[in-house]
């Protein structure tokens, strides 16, 4: 593959490939700006739980801290994705999709991948500490998650249930940061973010089933075989009951309803949708969650007006 090749999971458009200079590409790529998705999934967790505080409340979500936490997560994706390529790099030049990455391929040297690691975290910190202590010590509990997510494909078949409890920490550190407090439909977000992770992440490992069993890596999509689509649906069914029962603890709004209905109807669609044997069409599946965490956040949003 050559350098200047969009990556394998990266659209073949994305505006990093066709429009950052040449010498800035493999830094984006290692922050994996060339591919948002991860982006908006990291952060989606924080934009629901911000507007379930703000619903609570009725009152819409703060701006704020909408673009707080969209930085924060832009910064901490690309930390932890240049960190798991530190960590990954020898397993990911054995596996097609991944040996293209900036440090496998040789474009990045190891250092200046920490040097990048840290740049990112010290601009995180500044946003954090903006923040109220539960929120600032939030934060800071969540980079342990951060550190061991890596190892985990190692030593578990369900590496993706623990990017379920790293990816949805936002949840606890929206609702803190908007409140000051942790409250019972705060918890039952996070658990809810932990089945969709499970659900969608499941979903994109089916990419790499050949590879991942060639290099000795685990992961659900692996554990799971040809029961991963009955798997996925058990997952995303859990994680619509929690979610259903976090709007009823908090008393939102009546709007809240139809719109968290649209929600479930993409997790179904999704699940029943995915093949094994089709990793092309589990990348666009995986892709598709964008949308419906953002469905969800506006579903939260809308809880927050009562007649």
């Amino acid at each position: 593959m050559s350098q200047s090749a969009p990556l394998p999971d990266a659209a073949p458009t994305n505006w990093v490939d066709r429009r950052a200079p040449a010498p800035l590409r493999p830094w984006l790529k290692l922050g994996r700006f060339d591919r948002p998705t991860g982006i908006w999934l990291l952060m989606l967790p924080g934009w629901q739980a911000i507007a379930l505080a703000g619903a609570m409340s009725n009152r819409p979500p703060s701006p704020l801290l909408l673009l707080e936490f969209f930085l924060g997560a832009a910064l901490m994706r690309a930390a932890g994705c240049a960190y798991n390529d530190i960590v990954d790099r020898d397993i990911d030049a054995q596996v097609a999709r991944t040996a293209g990455r900036p440090i496998p391929s040789g474009q990045i040297r190891v250092k200046q991948a920490w040097a990048f690691v840290s740049g990112c975290c010290l601009a995180s910190l500044l946003i954090l500490l903006t923040m109220g202590p539960l929120a600032i010590g939030l934060g800071v509990g969540s980079l342990a998650l951060v550190a061991a997510y890596p190892f985990m494909k190692r030593i578990t078949w369900w590496p993706q249930a623990w990017l379920g409890l790293t990816f949805n920490w936002g949840a606890l550190l929206g609702f803190a940061a908007a409140t000051g407090r942790l409250d019972g439909p705060a918890i039952l977000l996070y658990a809810s973010g932990l089945f969709w992770t499970l659900g969608y992440d499941t979903i994109y490992a089916i990419q790499d089933l050949e590879d991942d069993a060639l290099a000795g890596v685990k992961s659900s999509a692996r554990r799971l075989g040809a029961a991963a689509p009955r798997a996925i649906a058990g997952f995303y069914g859990v994680s619509l009951a929690l979610a259903f029962a976090a709007c009823l603890w908090a008393g939102l709004g009546f709007l809240f309803v139809p719109v968290f209905a649209l929600y479930a109807v993409q997790l179904m669609l999704q699940a029943r949708r995915v093949r094994v044997s089709d990793p092309a069409g589990a990348l666009a599946l995986f892709k598709a969650n964008t949308w419906a965490g953002v469905v969800l956040f506006v579903a939260f949003a809308a809880g927050a007006i009562r007649f």
